[in-house]
């Protein structure tokens, strides 16, 4: 296990949690380095809120062991210094200001969080809507000022629970630059998400957990060496077509799709295909490459299963105002 100055923002081994019968968190490993923008995709009730409430120390696990730079979070809360960020939702007295809800979570921390409210507001872009109480802000601004509660700890490590749910388009975008601004200055982050489109667009590295385990973890720039390549195809008989992917070596996920089928395949069996294809009596129209997508590897990994594992309901946390 790493320590000390050289260990890395987040490293989760063996990582287990069980409510009676149900496990919903399943031996999970993963490291965030720094620098990290690190997306934990899953589908609802994968266990990815559950594994955010073990790496910041909210639940003790079942099994296994969380470090933040080499510290247990359930050992003392000193070892979430340096780390900050919130699970399913920031919270917030919706009676007093933005500004004032900061106040309150910077006392916490002493003056030097309190100093930096100004700072906070500003890079959420809230500076101008800070005197304004919050039961009057959008879902989006909420999801905003609790970043900026965040950032009055001056984190080296950010933990986001989908920070991104429920906001319209505008706001999805706001996130998506906040994130990549706060990247941009040296933070590491790590963010839990269904959105695929989203995490595809600001990550560097991505996890996929799917009933409790994690079913992939790569580089997002390796997503099409790892999903192969998927390809369009049209022929003069395209039903004998499909018959004839399903049956050939090398080819994986041969489906029907509008007009034509499509299929996941390395070069060499594409290549092989075609004179299968001839030999079927099925012309090729048109065989066109498509790079794969982090859409096309998250539903191949998480599609048809039944039983997940369901994270149980509990009470929302924030770790903004952790000591």
């Amino acid at each position: 296990m790493s320590q000390g100055a050289e260990a890395p923002p987040v490293e989760v081994r063996g990582l287990v949690k069980r409510y009676g019968s149900i496990t919903a968190v399943d031996r999970i490993d993963l490291v965030v380095r720094p620098g990290d923008v690190y997306g934990y995709l899953g589908p609802n009730g994968a266990g990815k809120t559950t594994s955010l409430r073990m790496m910041l120390g909210l639940i003790r696990p079942s099994e296994g062991t969380v470090r933040l730079f080499g510290a247990d979070p359930m050992d003392s809360v000193r070892a979430l210094d340096g780390v900050a960020g919130f699970v399913e939702a920031p919270t917030f007295y919706p009676y007093l200001t933005g500004r004032r809800n900061l106040e309150l979570l910077g006392s916490f921390d002493g003056g030097a969080a309190r100093s930096r409210i100004d700072q906070a507001l500003a890079t959420v872009e809230l500076a101008d809507r800070a005197s304004d109480k919050v039961g009057g802000y959008s879902h989006g601004m909420r999801q905003r000022l609790g970043i900026a509660a965040a950032l009055l700890r001056d984190p080296r490590l950010l933990l986001l629970d989908e920070p991104a749910t429920g906001l319209d388009p505008a706001g999805m975008r706001d996130m998506r630059r906040l994130i990549s601004r706060l990247a941009g200055e040296g933070m590491t982050i790590l963010l839990s998400s269904h959105l695929l489109a989203e995490v595809e667009e600001v990550c560097n590295r991505v996890a996929i957990i799917r009933k409790g385990k994690i079913v992939y973890e790569g580089e997002i720039g390796a997503l099409g060496r790892t999903a192969g390549t998927m390809y369009r195809l049209s022929t003069t008989d395209d039903q004998r077509a499909l018959a004839v992917c399903r049956a050939q070596g090398g080819i994986s996920d041969a489906r029907s799709q509008a007009g034509g089928v499509v299929f996941t395949a390395d070069e060499q069996a594409a290549a092989e295909l075609s004179q299968a294809l001839v030999e079927a009596g099925a012309l090729i129209r048109a065989l066109t490459p498509q790079r794969a997508t982090l859409e096309d590897l998250f539903f191949s990994l998480t599609e048809g299963g039944e039983g997940e594992a369901t994270d149980p309901p509990e009470p929302a946390a924030a770790l903004e105002g952790a000591a």
